[in-house]
């Protein structure tokens, strides 16, 4: 199975100013974010992040954030009882004029974007638990594992190891890219290939 981009929607978890820094090969995760995020964005892929607790371990990254059409405030490890999972299977609202009889309003689809695309830190706390949840809520869940790390490389592993065996899908950076752009003939295709290069 292909992830497909009209079905997607990313999620940058906890990739914050002060926990970066303690993260096992924090620059090379942080950049393969950034990588996706401006793809995603390019692509009018909806794009979202997570803090935890950011008086303690300081904001989302900044350019990361600028991406995101909102970033998610959160204590609980997993994001999803702080209301993740309303933001990404939110229903759009009718765009029918008001003036319109009831029977004649046409409804728009639920979001049909169930493939949810998760990077971030730390591999087996806060994105661990953030997937299992989607997974429990019957959401697809690709985890970029090159996007994603621990403190240790140890922990990292055990999550991958975990994930794998409860249904996500363990992907990279360039697979989701490639993924997403579906062909060389795409509009985006030299835009992405110029940031991989």
């Amino acid at each position: 199975m292909l992830l497909d981009s009209s079905t997607s929607q990313l999620v940058l978890i906890d990739y914050q100013v002060k926990l970066m820094p303690v993260i096992f090969e924090n620059e090379f995760i942080l950049d393969n974010a950034k990588m996706l995020s401006k793809l995603a964005k390019k692509m009018r892929i909806p794009v979202f992040g997570t803090e935890q607790l950011p008086e303690k371990l300081g904001s989302l990254d900044p350019e990361l954030a600028s991406y995101c059409r909102s970033v998610l405030v959160k204590s609980s490890f997993s994001a999803c009882p702080e209301g993740l999972i309303d933001i990404l299977t939110a229903v759009p609202v009718s765009t029918n004029a008001r003036s319109l009889p009831k029977h004649l309003k046409k409804e728009e689809p639920q979001n049909e974007r169930t493939s949810i695309v998760l990077a971030g830190v730390e591999a087996h706390v806060c994105l661990l638990q953030t997937a299992l949840d989607l997974l429990d809520n019957e959401l697809e869940v690709w985890v970029v594992t090159d996007a994603c790390s621990s403190r240790t490389e140890r922990n990292r592993d055990a999550a991958f190891d975990r994930l794998a065996g409860a249904g996500a899908e363990l992907v990279t950076t360039e697979m989701i890219m490639f993924e997403w752009l579906q062909s060389a003939d795409n509009e985006h295709f030299k835009f992405a290939l110029d940031m991989i290069k």
